[in-house]
């Protein structure tokens, strides 16, 4: 009876090692254990530095197993561009069976799988957002009507110190609000606050530890764990959501669109039933859109002022750079970054320390194709990481620290290095690019110009290092805000 059991037991092993071999020509990386995969030489709460150990190990690309799930990793300039941008279409998938694929129902256009539904509406958004002042004089104008609400906020903290975590939370979420519903929320208003909590939490969550194990362990996905979370915030926000559109169905008046809602229950009355434009795709579409322009400028910017006010002399000579090519004008305007080098390179290099999204968006290949002569096959899952490129040896003329020279040649121009990618590239290029680059710049100019920002003495040593989740955000920090003499 025992050799019985210890045979079976033995077949069984042999079994699952063969089993946890990698296919032919697949992408290297580490002995993977049945079951697990390589979940456990992971550090589940920032695998980050894991990553790029493996890195060093087994080249650009390489391969690891989350649970029985083979996932292969892309790492600089040369993999990343032949991946997301010469064979765009055959890594252009996103996977349909994750942790926040289920969150959010299948459903929006950040996590659609490459085919007709996404491409109907990407192009949908991308002419949408064009038409309501993209790159216009109308969205710099809700971009500074907005700032005045955070100018009023600061002049309230002069010769104070203050946290800007809610505040450029809630001045990115309005500005991306009013493109999409036609409306502002007061910066103390809970039910927005909420919302903006919501996606703050889930950001955190869904490349945490308890969403790499629900990823890993599908048997793990109905019981009460943690997890649960992510899914009550996202009832919370599509009741929000579903509000806002009744409200629109209410008022709206067809074929004169107020906002990015309006337009798009112009289009699903345009195309009748065709199965692509639907009131629950539109729901979880602009949650998608409000949540990718909030989280990913609001991080960006708490990360450019902690830096504006730990590197004095950078925040002064950005100021000096403004005055000059601004005197005289009340407002900047997104065109007189062309005069403002200096300005422009300290905003790129903010971004690029900021990594806001380290991982990116995960892929999937839509055919079986070849990466850096390996083999692989449809349906693999991709996953970019953007942290490999931001600071690649060679790329950069100090890719280890803040220093707007990585933007800047010889003779004091601006350039912008092939390796910055912050938005991601190809196909699935982040669509609000545009919107977030006029953003960054209109309000940092605006700031700059009227306030001096400064590192309390009693703060202690500034902590860099940030929070690990989808989006990278700088840890809880507080400034001093005074009002400049010259302006």
């Amino acid at each position: 009876m025992l050799s019985s059991v210890l045979l079976w037991f033995c077949v069984l092993l042999i079994i699952l090692l063969l089993k946890s071999q990698r296919p032919k020509n697949f992408p290297p990386g580490p002995t993977r254990v049945p079951i697990l995969g390589n979940i456990l030489q992971l550090s589940l709460d920032n695998p980050l530095k894991d990553f790029e150990r493996l890195r060093k190990t087994y080249g650009n690309v390489y391969s690891l197993y989350l649970g029985s799930k083979p996932a292969v990793f892309i790492n600089g300039l040369e993999a990343m561009k032949e991946a997301l941008v010469t064979k765009a279409k055959e890594f252009a998938g996103r996977p349909q069976d994750l942790f926040v694929n289920d969150t959010t129902d299948r459903k929006g256009v950040i996590l659609a799988d490459y085919g007709p539904s996404w491409k109907h509406h990407r192009r949908f958004a991308l002419m949408t957002l064009r038409n309501f002042g993209l790159g216009k004089n109308s969205m710099e104008d809700r971009i500074h009507g907005e700032i005045k609400y955070v100018i009023k906020k600061l002049e309230k903290s002069i010769g104070k110190t203050m946290s800007p975590k809610v505040m450029f939370h809630n001045a990115s979420s309005n500005i991306i609000c009013q493109v999409l519903f036609g409306r502002r929320y007061e910066y103390d208003d809970k039910f927005i606050n909420m919302i903006v909590q919501c996606f703050t939490e889930n950001a955190k969550l869904a490349n945490g530890p308890w969403a790499m194990l629900y990823d890993s362990f599908p048997m793990i996905r109905s019981l009460p764990l943690p997890f649960r979370r992510a899914f009550k915030n996202v009832e919370i926000c599509q009741k929000f959501s579903k509000q806002l559109l009744t409200e629109h169905k209410n008022t709206r008046v067809p074929g004169e669109p107020r906002d990015f809602v309006d337009c798009y229950l112009d289009e699903m009355n345009k195309r009748g039933e065709d199965g692509f434009f639907s009131e629950a795709q539109l729901s979880m579409y602009v949650l998608d859109i409000h949540f990718a322009g909030t989280d990913t400028t609001s991080n960006t910017l708490l990360t450019g002022f902690l830096y504006f006010a730990t590197f004095p002399h950078i925040q002064e000579r950005c100021q000096q750079e403004i005055d000059k090519v601004l005197n005289g004008k009340d407002l900047a305007s997104f065109d007189d970054r062309h005069n403002m080098p200096y300005v422009q390179a300290v905003i790129h290099e903010v971004q690029r320390i900021a990594n806001t999204v380290p991982l990116s968006v995960f892929h999937t290949t839509t055919q079986d194709t070849e990466l850096m002569g390996y083999t692989i096959p449809k349906g693999t899952l991709i996953i970019p990481n953007l942290t490999t490129l931001l600071n690649e040896e060679g790329q950069w003329k100090f890719p280890h620290e803040f220093n707007p020279e990585n933007f800047l040649n010889d003779q004091g121009e601006f350039v912008k290095p092939e390796a910055f990618m912050p938005f991601s590239a190809g196909t699935r290029m982040c669509l609000g690019e545009g919107l977030a680059r006029m953003e960054l710049f209109l309000i940092i100019v605006t700031l700059l110009r009227k306030f001096k920002f400064i590192w309390p003495e009693d703060a202690g040593k500034p902590d860099y290092t940030p929070v690990y989740g989808v989006t990278l955000t700088p840890r809880p920090y507080s400034m001093k805000i005074l009002l400049r003499e010259t302006q």
